[in-house]
């Protein structure tokens, strides 16, 4: 790794402040959810349904996915900066569009523009593992995705609140305004933190059979993939089932959603303070086993006969401390088995994880239905729990055969 100066703040020429990269990755996390109270009332103004409303979750995540793919070999070849400030300036554009739409045509089309902000997700997790090792960059990314969902924990309340004070629209107004804050902030401090570029898109493009044919890598990005599945089915479905099965307001229903945010938090928090110390793979498989038991007892508790929103949101806490715990440390690994395209790591394995969470936020939409309560939707993220339980199984049994995690371990 080419040594990089010490971060000074609002100094393009050194890596950037960790807020900046906070920032960042925050922007990314309100454009997804600050709108999901607004839902239904967004139904209404389009005069469609619910489910093509809700394209604006599933679709946009199943885009940014594939921008993913496109982002880190990018950023590999051109390097973060570049790439970071383009994507800001659509985004701004995309918001504007929001805005101004008045045809549920016209809407989706701008909104799955705002996907370029998937820069923040993927950048964010290149940029970190550019300024440090990899026995640091789980801890440093549990510390900046502990930042980050301060974010998506207050966004669905504020939207909820906004959106019965001032229509739906004040919410992408928010957006707007937040892009122009981050687009000034990332224009003073990031410097450039990719020293090694690849010699072309081309050359990129060769080596990505090096990272497809690694079986770490593959177990990293499934274990992130089925842990993130269950917090992107609860995004999908979450809505209907507050409004239709708990008959929740949307300020209210924002507030609840804040639930799963602040296990995210104190999730990130573990990660961050103990990543280090435990080990990457042991957080991820005790997070992945306090998500799945936090669904059970959500189960358990509904068929007891409660009834109150918070015997299905209360338990949704696990699903945001398991997530947490997972999601850093196998964030890590993932662009740790090949430092020299941690971007590409980073993009390939994130599009992946969302492609599956625009399936499961779609699936999550279409097999809810009135009169089955929550049930449904907790069955399917139940299942996604399991999967990732035998996902960091499979990564524990890779690091038996071929030894731990090492940067320059091809294995």
């Amino acid at each position: 790794m080419t040594p990089l100066p010490k971060p000074v703040f609002l100094d393009r020429t050194t890596p950037p402040h960790v807020l900046t990269l906070v920032l960042l990755a925050g922007l990314s996390a309100l454009s997804m959810n600050v709108f999901l109270p607004s839902l239904p009332n967004m139904t209404a103004y389009f005069q469609t349904d619910y489910a093509l409303m809700q394209l604006s979750v599933s679709a946009y995540l199943g885009l940014t996915g594939f921008l993913q793919v496109l982002i880190g070999p990018l950023s590999d070849r051109y390097g973060r900066r570049p790439v970071i400030l383009v994507s800001l300036v659509l985004f701004v554009l995309a918001s504007i569009g929001c805005l101004f739409a008045h045809s549920i045509e016209v809407f989706l089309v701008f909104r799955m523009a705002q996907a370029s902000i998937a820069t923040g997700m993927v950048l964010s997790r290149a940029i970190v593992r550019d300024i440090v090792p990899a026995n640091e960059a789980a801890s440093m990314i549990g510390y900046v995705t502990m930042g980050m969902s301060v974010v998506p924990m207050i966004a669905p309340a504020i939207g909820g609140y906004l959106d019965e004070a001032f229509g739906w629209h004040a919410n992408f107004a928010v957006l707007l305004a937040m892009a122009l804050v981050v687009g000034v902030l990332i224009f003073f401090d990031l410097g450039e933190t990719n020293m090694n570029r690849s010699a072309s898109m081309t050359a990129q493009i060769r080596d990505y059979p090096e990272l497809v044919g690694s079986r770490r890598f593959w177990g990293y990005v499934l274990t992130a993939t089925f842990t993130s599945g269950s917090f992107f089915a609860f995004l999908g479905g979450a809505p209907f089932v507050g409004t239709t099965v708990f008959e929740l307001p949307s300020s209210e229903l924002g507030i609840y959603f804040g639930i799963v945010s602040i296990g995210y938090l104190v999730g990130n928090f573990i990660s961050g303070r103990y990543s280090g110390r435990a080990g990457i793979n042991w957080m991820m498989m005790v997070g992945a086993w306090f998500t799945l038991i936090g669904l059970a007892t959500a189960v358990a508790t509904m068929l007891a006969g409660a009834t109150h929103p918070l015997a299905f949101f209360g338990f949704m806490v696990t699903v945001g401390i398991g997530n947490g715990m997972v999601l850093p440390n196998a964030n890590a690994g993932m662009v740790s088995v090949r430092p020299h395209l941690a971007g590409s790591a980073s993009g390939l394995g994130g599009a992946i994880m969302l492609a599956g969470g625009a399936s499961l936020a779609a699936l999550a939409g279409a097999i809810l239905q009135i009169g089955h309560g929550a049930y449904p939707l907790l069955l399917l993220m139940i299942t996604t729990s399991v999967l990732a339980l035998a996902s960091v199984a499979y990564v524990i049994r890779v690091e038996r055969l071929a030894g731990p995690l090492d940067p320059q371990d091809l294995a």
